[in-house]
Order: structure tokens, then C-alpha cells, then sequence
């Protein structure tokens, strides 16, 4: 088959959205680990929106929320509106009582296909992405195809970067792992207005980057902004620990597939099932309460900023 992922860099207007409503998150968390938020950012054209709900302990100012939108854009000019306000008491009763924070469907993968246990073409995409982003941190993306005969179709676009040196990175990186059967650098031609001043970003629209590329499914929560009892953050994450958990204990499996499935309010998943290369299989031995994720991956700790950078899975953290 022909497979094909894309990759943004941390600098790219949606990125950098995620990137913000995780800072805050990570605000937060720092002073009261039992804090609840759901922060949303917009961004685009001098001016950052943040909304969402916050119930905490924490004290975090508006000076704090200013520092580190400018932080994050290397931008000081940038106009930050704020509306916060606490979460819905109706919400709050289910998980209260240690239930879900919400409905949903989340989806845990693993493969053999690299040392990630992710699939090839989104691992391509975001490893070269990252090695060009180490160079030159400006927004980009980076798109990686595999063909049916193992060689790859390349497409690199980087802010101030230009097209001879995008290739010679691209060429440099796949020297020694694939044959380049084309190479598509800044096609548009070089450009060196990115990020806010040249385009809108929102949080949570960069979905299949943050989880495994478009071969993989998923339930269509987004993560970042989200404490951990989000169920579609906290047990996305304990899917992806199911599956490379299973993946690691016989080395004949090849792919597993893992599906958690929630309502809010309840602290028990409706759904709990693997497909460990095309056979479906039950899962047990893990406690899949909101609580219990939380406590076994350690999701209290200030953690989410390093997250919403070059996606959420195979990146070392204790979900794998």
C-alpha cells in the first residue's frame, strides 16, 4: 500500500495554540495538582484568544497567561484576550465522584514497524520535521509518503528556510533509510511570513498529527488544554500503553489496536477491547477508571507543555 503522514512544526499557528493551552494547563498544575482545565486558544493576525473553563486552587494571573503567550510566539506585540471561567457545576458533579469528564472513543496503537512503534510514513514525517525544526525553529511541515516499492515521495515547507538547503536537510536525513523518488521543497516557493502574522491557528486541529497519521483511526478528542480527567486525553493515553504494553509481550505480534470508550459520569469504560493482528481480545489486568489512569501514568505533574510540541505518542513519556 501507499501511505502517506504529514508532520507541523511547534511553530506553526496551531501548534503553537496547543502549545499555549498546555503551558496554562502546566501553570496551573505546577501549584494545585487537582486543578480542572479546559482551555481553549485562538490565534492568528496579532491577536490571541483564550477561553475555557478553570477550577482550581492555583493562582494564575493574567500577567502569567500574557508571559507566556509571548513566550511561546517569540512575539511580545501580540494582543492576548482572556475569558475564563469555571467549570460547569452539572459537569463537575460526575467527576466529583471519580466518573469520566466526558464521553468518548479513544484509540491506542503500537507496531513494529520502528523503534516508536508507530507507523512508518507519520514516523518519517515527524522525526525529519523534527531534525529540521532542530536547525531552523519556524513553522513548517513536513510530509512523508511511502510507495508500494519502498521508496519515499518527500514534501518539506519551512519559513526562512530556503529551498537548496530544505533539500540538502531532506536529502541528508533519508540518506541512509530510503531512496527519494521525488522531493518537493517549499513548492510554492520560498516564503518568510509564518505563523500568526500569517495565518490563524486553533487548538485541537492538528488531530492525526497528534496521534498516529491517518492510518490509524481515532475518536476525535483533542488533548491539549485538557487536565487528565478528560478521559479523551488520560485514557488516549493509557490506550496507547495497552498497546505497546501488548505489542512487547509476545515478539510474533505485529500491530494491536486498542479501543476505550466512555460515558460521562461513570468511572468504568463501556468499551475495552484489543485486536492484536486482526484477532479481538479483551483487556485485563489494568484499572481504566479515570483515577486509576491518572494514578498509574502520574498525570498530575506538570507535564503537557513538552506534549503538544511533535505529538503525544512514542515520545518517551509513561504512556510510551
Amino acid at each position: 500500500m501507499i501511505r502517506t503522514a504529514e508532520c507541523v512544526s511547534p511553530m506553526h499557528p496551531d501548534k503553537m495554540c496547543d502549545r499555549i493551552s498546555d503551558r496554562l494547563l502546566d501553570l496551573h498544575l505546577q501549584q494545585d495538582p487537582n486543578s480542572r482545565v479546559a482551555i481553549e486558544t485562538c490565534g492568528g493576525i496579532g491577536i490571541v484568544f483564550i477561553t475555557g473553563e478553570v477550577t482550581s486552587n492555583a493562582v494564575v494571573t493574567r500577567e502569567d497567561i500574557v508571559r507566556a503567550v509571548h513566550n511561546i510566539t517569540t512575539d511580545d506585540t501580540i494582543k492576548v484576550i482572556i475569558n475564563i471561567n469555571s467549570q460547569s457545576p452539572e459537569i463537575a458533579q460526575g467527576v466529583d465522584t471519580g466518573g469520566a469528564g466526558d464521553q468518548g472513543i479513544m484509540t491506542g496503537y503500537a507496531c513494529r514497524e520502528n523503534s516508536n512503534f508507530l507507523p512508518e510514513e507519520y514516523n518519517l514525517a515527524r522525526e525529519l520535521n523534527k531534525m529540521i525544526f532542530k536547525y531552523h525553529p519556524y513553522d513548517g511541515k513536513t510530509q512523508v509518503t511511502i510507495t508500494e516499492d519502498n521508496k519515499v515521495r518527500v514534501v518539506a515547507s519551512f519559513c526562512k528556510v530556503p529551498k537548496n538547503i530544505l533539500e540538502d536537510l531532506c536529502r541528508n536525513f533519508f540518506n541512509s533509510l530510503y531512496e527519494i523518488e521525488s522531493l518537493h521543497c517549499n513548492p510554492a516557493g520560498d516564503w518568510n511570513i509564518g505563523g500568526f502574522t500569517a495565518d490563524a491557528g486553533l487548538t485541537g486541529r492538528k488531530l492525526a498529527v497528534d496521534n498516529y497519521g491517518p492510518r490509524v483511526p481515532i475518536g476525535g478528542g483533542a488533548f491539549s488544554g485538557k487536565d487528565c480527567t478528560k478521559v479523551d486525553r488520560s485514557a488516549a493515553y493509557m490506550a496507547r500503553r495497552i498497546a505497546v504494553d501488548l505489542l512487547l509481550s509476545n515478539s510474533k505480534y505485529q500491530e494491536v489496536f486498542v479501543q476505550l470508550a466512555y460515558a460521562i459520569g461513570y468511572d468504568q469504560p463501556l468499551q475495552a477491547t484489543a485486536v492484536i493482528d486482526g484477532v479481538e481480545t479483551s483487556i485485563k489486568g489494568y484499572d481504566l477508571s479515570p483515577n486509576g489512569i491518572i494514578d498509574f501514568l502520574e498525570l498530575r505533574n506538570p507535564i503537557f507543555g513538552r506534549t503538544a510540541g511533535f505529538g503525544h505518542m512514542g515520545c518517551g513519556f509513561s504512556w510510551k
